[in-house]
């Protein structure tokens, strides 16, 4: 009963905000020229990440903004394993006069 549980949670995703997008846009996106933002930790990066993608851990955006901060005119997408961290992100960056800025619906766990 708990596995069906688990399983039927993995799949329930919040409802779509603004600034989201699904990866079919992301690639589109990308081919554009779009900076991939990755926000999770260097051991899920190197566990496997989307090809081109900037490792900018969630926990770390706040004190290296001055790095992110050249990314400002472009247009950045923010992933992460579920949406959860880089929907935080997504927020922080908004908040500091980012104007092209995404985050990828469901995160890489709806892509994989």
């Amino acid at each position: 009963m708990l596995k069906i549980l688990r399983k039927l949670m993995k799949n329930t995703y919040r409802q779509i905000q603004e600034g989201d997008i699904f990866f079919n846009e992301l690639k589109e996106k990308v081919n554009k020229g779009a900076i991939l933002l990755d926000v999770r930790s260097p051991q899920e990066y190197e566990e496997g990440h989307l090809d081109g993608a900037i490792l900018i851990p969630d926990y770390e955006c706040k004190s290296r903004i001055n790095e992110i901060e050249k990314y400002k005119n472009s247009t950045v997408i923010v992933y992460c394993r579920s949406g959860s961290r880089s929907r935080k992100v997504y927020k922080f960056l908004k908040e500091n006069n980012f104007k092209d800025v995404y985050n990828l619906y469901g995160g890489l766990e709806r892509v994989l």
